[in-house]
Parts: structure tokens; C-alpha cells; sequence
């Protein structure tokens, strides 16, 4: 217990977590000034459970009859004939020997390699979620960007420090925190901390780790801004994030509904809005305030370097998205409409893109190895 109490002590140092001249009681609770209490930090993971619960709900009875209703399927109408040994295969089969793993199972069954390459281009489909499952996904994610943005501009347009941001750092760490910012954080942390979570059983996209590292750094950017009672700032942060996600699943969403035109003005939009509000507001005020005029005005202290290195990560994040983005922008020109989404799938391909014609005939082989040349 003494070693426990002598490294939360060493952990929660004031020299680390607070400005120079400040302690733990100084940011105490008191009947002057709320100030952030860091086990608040608990109440989100709870509540994300409840996010996932009222996604679930979201989706099943408002997305997916709408979808139903837009013409969007619900089940995939092609599926790989049974077969024992293929599907044993298919579970295994990635990586460079695939080619030499096919032409092993063409003796083994004694069927072709084009059979056995048609029976995986549709076994890997099944395991492709349907429009109706990405649509809802999207549309789940727009409905809450859109909550989150209107309600944090909402609390957000009358605060002085969203007037003048240096606001953010007048008088810190004394900044009393009113409820509808508390909830504001609260939300918005459970709601990412239920991204962490659904990720891993949502739609594998190819930038699944950029997604997971800007989930981890955004749940560490907030809590280290809640425990330093930096969430002046950090209020500015979501709600600088959050308006070019409207567009973005927005866009997505009528794209899996076959309005195409509809969704490439959407995108244009969200294109617009990203590089506005990523690129240009983000860094020349969130990041210029918290780089430049913040040590001019405080004291600067370790944990607040930890947070700004935050901040910087996810500009870098931004970046590299808005390559994907003008990419993807670029390609939609020369192709005539958004033919390409800045998350998709990240499967690799298999050997062939080849017609599904004769992969009834794989399974008339039924999973049953060969014996002297013929199947048994």
C-alpha cells in the first residue's frame, strides 16, 4: 500500500499536472470557483455503453427502415457454396504464399485454381458488411456530429473565451466550469470512447490505426485538458472538430443511398469545411493560441507540453487525411462523381477478380479431400 500511495503521489504530482504557485487544493472544489475534479474522467466510459446502446437503437428502428425504404438490401444476395476445407483455408489464407496455398487445395480437391478463386472472391464478400449496415453507420455518425456541433456552438457562442480565445488563459487555473460545459465534455468523451470500442466490430477501413491512435489521443487530449482544468480550450477543440464530420458521414450516407449528385455537392461542401476548420482555423487559432500566446500569459508546466504535443498530433492526423481528401477530390473530377470514400474497406484482394459463375461447382466437392487423384 505505501508503494501504491508513493507512486499515485509521484503520478498526481502538482509540479507535473499544475502551473508553478498552484496546488491540488487551489483547484480543490469550493463554493467560489468549480473547477474540473479529475475522477469525473469515470463517468464516460459508463455512459459510452449507453451511446452504444442508443446507437443500436438509432440504427435499427430509424436508419435501417430507412434505408429499407430507399432500396438499400439487408441481406447479400450471393453466398460461397459449404465447403469444409475451403472455408479452413480462407481463414488462414493471407500473405504472399496465397498463390501456392491455391494451387495446393486445386490438388487436394482436384478442382481449378479459377474454382477455388471464385469460391474466395465470394466467401471474402460475405464478410463485406451490406449498403444498409455502412449506411446506417453513417448516418448514425452524422445524426451525432450534428447533435454535438449545434449543442457545443449553442453553450459555446456566449463564453468570453470564444469571443477572445486568450480568455482560455486569463486568471488560469482559477476558470469556474459551468454545467453545460461539464456535459459537453462528458458526452463527448463517452461518445469516442464508444468509437474505441465499436471499432474493432465496426467496418474495417484502411486507415484503421490512424482512426485508433486519433480516438486514443483525442480521449488523452480531453482528459489531460479536464485534469489540468484546460477545458476552455479544449471546448474549442471539439467543436473546431466536429462540423466537418456532419459533412463527411453526411456525404457517405447518400452515397451508400444512390443519391450521387446530391452526395458529390455534400462532399464539396465537406471538403470546403475540412480544410477551413482542419487546416486553417484549427492550426492558426487553436494551435497559434496554445503554441505562441499561452506562454506569454502562463507559466508553462509538464503536463500542459504533454497536451499541446496532443494537439500537434492531431494536426498532423489532419494532414494526412486532407492528402486522402485531395485525392480522393481529384480522382472524382477525372472520373465525374466521389468514387471513392476517405474510409473504406481495408481487405486485401484475392488473386482474381474473376466472374462467380461455376462456384456452385466447388462445393460439390464437399469439403471431402482426394484420394490417388480423385475426390472421394
Amino acid at each position: 500500500m505505501d508503494f501504491l500511495r508513493a507512486v499515485s503521489d509521484r503520478f498526481w504530482s502538482k509540479h507535473v499536472w499544475l502551473p508553478p504557485n498552484a496546488t491540488w487544493a487551489d483547484v480543490s472544489k469550493n463554493d467560489e470557483v468549480q473547477h474540473t475534479i479529475p475522477t469525473d474522467l469515470i463517468y464516460p466510459i459508463p455512459m459510452a455503453l449507453l451511446v452504444l446502446v442508443i446507437r443500436f437503437v438509432c440504427e435499427r428502428y430509424i436508419f435501417a427502415p430507412l434505408g429499407v425504404a430507399l432500396g438499400l438490401k439487408s441481406t447479400k444476395t450471393k453466398r460461397a457454396p459449404p465447403n469444409a476445407v475451403l472455408e479452413k483455408a480462407y481463414i488462414k489464407m493471407k500473405g504472399p504464399n496465397m498463390h501456392k496455398m491455391i494451387q495446393g487445395l486445386s490438388k487436394q480437391l482436384d478442382i481449378s485454381e479459377r474454382q477455388i478463386e471464385r469460391w474466395l472472391r465470394l466467401r471474402k464478400a460475405q464478410d463485406r458488411p451490406t449498403t444498409l449496415v455502412k449506411f446506417c453507420e453513417s448516418s448514425w455518425r452524422c445524426l451525432y456530429y450534428a447533435i454535438s456541433f449545434s449543442y457545443g456552438f449553442y453553450i459555446l457562442k456566449d463564453k468570453v473565451w470564444f469571443k477572445d480565445i486568450n480568455h482560455c488563459w486569463y486568471n488560469y487555473p482559477h476558470q469556474n466550469l459551468t454545467r453545460d460545459v461539464w456535459w459537453y465534455y462528458m458526452m463527448n468523451m463517452a461518445f469516442y470512447w464508444s468509437l474505441t470500442i465499436s471499432q474493432f466490430f465496426d467496418i474495417k477501413r484502411k486507415d484503421f490505426w490512424q482512426m485508433f491512435v486519433h480516438h486514443i489521443a483525442t480521449l488523452m487530449l480531453m482528459s489531460f485538458s479536464w485534469v489540468c482544468n484546460l477545458f476552455r480550450i479544449g471546448s474549442l477543440v471539439i467543436v473546431v472538430h466536429d462540423i466537418a464530420d456532419i459533412f463527411l458521414d453526411g456525404a457517405k450516407a447518400l452515397k451508400y443511398a444512390n443519391y450521387q449528385r446530391t452526395c458529390d455537392c455534400v462532399f464539396a461542401v465537406f471538403t470546403c469545411v475540412w480544410i477551413i476548420s482542419r487546416i486553417i482555423v484549427y492550426p492558426l487559432w487553436i494551435i497559434k493560441a496554445t503554441s505562441i500566446e499561452a506562454p506569454t500569459i502562463v507559466e508553462m508546466f509538464p503536463a500542459y507540453y504533454i497536451f499541446n504535443s496532443l494537439l500537434l498530433l492531431l494536426l498532423v492526423l489532419h494532414i494526412g487525411w486532407t492528402y486522402l481528401i485531395l485525392r480522393i477530390v481529384q480522382n472524382s473530377i477525372m472520373a465525374g462523381q466521389m468514387d471513392g470514400d476517405v474510409r473504406s474497406s481495408s481487405s486485401e484482394d484475392l488473386p482474381s477478380a474473376l466472374s462467380e459463375d461455376d462456384a456452385a461447382k466447388v462445393s460439390n466437392q464437399n469439403g471431402t479431400p482426394k484420394k490417388n487423384g480423385k475426390a472421394n
